[in-house]
């Protein structure tokens, strides 16, 4: 028996709509900058993308976009393991199984369902309340011990921790009995685990990228308007337009962050430039006190397009390749199904299938 899980991230982004600097520099560039100390699966949830949405127009299309993303960026597909979801098995059986160690209840409090499906949940699929059993099933089919989250998901990796501990106390003495798990400590008590309890990796505040029509609202995918966001296919044109447009008040930038309060679009746009620059936005505001928009959003355009362009071309150079990211994918796919089947061919024995 093991005295402890080897180290492992997990982190998977869902192909629906154009990825924007909000999914960039809150996602994706840490997931880049994580590959450098951790051994990491990145993984497209292409299953996750039909429980709000069955019929999509390309999720192919959409599925190579997301894989250029993360290796335009950065991630290295041959160190790390690129892949999408629906293409190892472990995932979806692995879901059932946790369908039926969680309880209604649980699946009951998760705000993020209340949100999406709203006031007629009678009429929201089953799938898109049983997410939280599939996201678990992601994370601890390869029994990742880490998984970078947001705000939004927090709650999610919270139920794979019950998940994981119910599943675990119930076959304790199965697991122990198979010589395949690790003993831990629940509560008072001693039990022989096979599934990690997953932390959450928070490496420092991610930067809150809000909608450059709206200072007030999170850049999104669904929003309209698509001067709302800034995607990462934008070319220099685009973003230089988007950002040209993007409201703001009359009044100069101000000496102090705190004079920022209630200026929600400033304090948007600033903190923009502070997370492209790798700069702290007291940083910044101390380089532009007193400077009108007019002499802030240039800057801001020439920062934006000096980071974001190399993303963008190697994106479209990907894309018009996609004999080769299908080819990134099946590799990954390949490796990440050989640790889920050990997980599963485990846990078929654990619970007692033939």
């Amino acid at each position: 028996m093991s005295a402890t899980f080897k180290p492992l991230v997990f982190s998977g982004v869902q192909p629906t709509g154009n990825l924007h600097l909000g999914n960039y520099l809150g996602a994706i560039r840490k997931f880049v900058a994580l590959q450098e100390q951790h051994d990491c699966i990145f993984c497209v949830v292409d299953m996750h993308s039909i429980t709000a949405q069955l019929v999509h127009d390309d999720l192919k299309a959409q599925t190579r976009s997301i894989a250029a993303a993360f290796i335009a960026s950065g991630i290295d597909p041959v160190k790390h393991i690129v892949f999408n979801q629906s293409a190892v098995p472990g995932h979806a059986e692995l879901a059932w199984i946790f369908n039926c160690v969680a309880r209604i209840g649980w699946m009951n409090r998760m705000t993020q369902f209340k949100d999406k499906a709203g006031k007629d949940r009678e009429n929201a699929s089953l799938g898109l309340l049983a997410y939280p059993s599939l996201m678990a099933a992601d994370i601890l089919v390869y029994r990742a011990t880490h998984v970078p989250v947001g705000d939004d998901q927090k709650q999610h990796l919270e139920l794979t921790r019950d998940i994981a501990q119910k599943f675990n106390i119930d076959f304790s003495g199965r697991i122990r009995d198979a010589g395949v798990g690790v003993d831990m400590m629940v509560g008072e008590e001693k039990v022989s685990g096979f599934f990690p309890m997953t932390e959450p990796l928070i490496d420092g505040p991610a930067p809150r990228v809000m909608s450059l029509r709206d200072g007030s609202k999170k850049m999104s995918k669904s929003d309209p308007s698509d001067l709302s966001r800034i995607n990462l296919d934008d070319d220099a044109d685009t973003i230089a337009k988007k950002i040209r447009k993007a409201k703001t008040d009359p009044a100069p930038l101000p000496d102090t962050l705190e004079e920022l309060e209630g200026r929600p679009e400033a304090q948007n746009l600033l903190g923009i430039y502070a997370a492209l620059s790798d700069r702290t936005r007291k940083d910044v505001l101390e380089e532009y006190a007193g400077q009108q928009f007019s002499v802030f959003k240039p800057a801001l355009v020439e920062l934006a397009v000096s980071v974001l362009a190399p993303i963008t071309g190697e994106m479209k150079r990907l894309m018009d390749d996609p004999t080769h990211i299908d080819g990134i994918l099946k590799d990954g796919s390949a490796r990440a199904n050989v640790i889920a089947e050990k997980t599963m061919k485990d846990v078929r024995e654990i619970i007692g299938f033939l």
